[in-house]
């Protein structure tokens, strides 16, 4: 099998946005660190199919809420693959059934804890751990999935909302911390892929405020951040919104 000059870990990388991201950089000739918590069958199949492109790929089972994690994922990914050149923050905490809000008779400290060690402390220990290798070439790219609810923050899920604006403000450090040699993004996706327990008139309610009055795609997601991958060279420290317009509204 060939070998390649470009090394990806993404990270949730098993189902959904994270295997699109994983597919799509397969085929622009990188190999792929396939990182999951849980979806085991669902991540060998992710790495089957990279293979079947010709690249190589590397499982790395890790719970991004176990700080001991945080260097063995980047540890593992190097030592399997050789070197790494891009970092994908996609894994995230959220649970649309579990409102997070202030009038709730308790404050869930465990929750809020929960869900900022995962969606904002992590990406960023990840960076850390990361950025020597990144920067080896000085093309190092990190890309941080965020949410339009950094800046448009929903009422009913607090801890989720300030753990993604964290993660925008973070984003924009880490690029200047990390420049020249790493340039730091964000992606700020709409509807990609509906959770499953979301009914048929939610999801045509949600569809009927974006815009261009149609759901987006895991794949339209994933070329974005090919973009910014291959050809980004001049872009750092920005926030792209890929969501039909919905930020508008």
């Amino acid at each position: 099998m060939p070998q390649s000059a470009n090394v990806a870990l993404i990270t949730g990388s098993a189902r959904r946005v994270g295997r699109a991201v994983a597919i799509e950089l397969a085929r622009a000739g990188y190999d792929v660190a396939v990182h999951y918590h849980r979806s085991e069958s669902d991540a060998e199949k992710t790495a089957a199919d990279i293979r079947d492109l010709g690249r190589r790929a590397a499982l790395i089972q890790a719970d991004l809420a176990v700080e001991a994690d945080w260097p063995r994922i980047i540890d593992e990914a190097v030592r399997s693959l050789g070197r790494l050149d891009v970092l994908v923050n996609n894994a995230s905490m959220f649970d649309a059934a579990v409102p997070e809000r202030i009038d709730a008779p308790t404050f869930d400290a465990d929750l809020w804890s929960a869900m900022l060690r995962v969606n904002l402390t992590a990406p960023v220990a990840l960076a850390h751990h990361a950025r020597r290798h990144l920067s080896i070439d000085g093309r190092g790219r990190i890309i941080n999935f965020v949410d339009i609810a950094a800046e448009r923050p929903w009422s009913n899920h607090l801890a989720y909302c300030a753990s993604k604006a964290g993660l925008v403000a973070a984003t924009r450090s880490l690029a200047r911390a990390l420049a020249p040699g790493i340039q730091v993004n964000a992606i700020a996706p709409g509807i990609a892929v509906f959770p499953p327990e979301y009914s048929a008139s939610l999801r045509a309610s949600l569809v009927d405020k974006v815009p261009l009055k149609r759901e987006g795609t895991p794949e339209e997601v994933a070329r974005l951040v090919g973009f910014l991958v291959e050809s980004g060279d001049y872009i750092t420290g920005e926030v792209i919104a890929i969501d039909g317009g919905r930020h508008l509204v």
